[in-house]
């Protein structure tokens, strides 16, 4: 599969926003185009996160990274959260992910990251499978929320 891996921007935003969409279905939320496409609008314009979008020669978008920064006090350094990694069914399977993975790792180093940071959930192999092919490695700590 041929595709392209670069920064969106709000020029892009269409695009993301119906990737986005598909994630958040897949995380079992309900569909809202709207409340997606408003969430990435005030991401681009208020530039909070580092989001990278794959596509096919035509335009067409196979999937999307978005980096949130913050900063690791233990290590102390700049670290990035890859909160959502999103693959368009049709796209798994061709390396989509991997490159942007790859990609993600390459803007972190470029903006003076010391590590980048991501959670899954437990029982998602394949996603633990190709983390761990890129060099990732699992922590071992407990994560918590709290719903505000």
């Amino acid at each position: 599969m041929n595709f392209s891996v670069d920064q969106a921007g709000i020029r892009d935003l269409d695009t993301v926003a119906a990737l986005f969409d598909a994630y958040r279905q897949f995380y079992e939320q309900p569909s809202d185009p709207d409340g997606s496409r408003r969430f990435l609008r005030e991401r681009f314009q208020l530039q909070e996160s580092l989001l990278l979008l794959a596509r096919d020669p035509q335009g067409a978008g196979l999937g999307f990274t978005q980096l949130y920064p913050l900063f690791s006090s233990v290590r102390a350094v700049r670290a990035w959260l890859l909160n959502d990694l999103f693959v368009a069914p049709q796209a798994r399977r061709h390396g989509v992910g991997a490159a942007l993975l790859r990609e993600a790792a390459t803007r972190g180093r470029e903006l003076g990251a010391g590590c980048l940071m991501l959670s899954t959930a437990l029982d998602n192999a394949p996603a633990q499978a190709l983390y761990a092919s890129l060099g990732w490695h699992r922590e071992a700590s407990c994560e918590y929320l709290l719903t505000l």
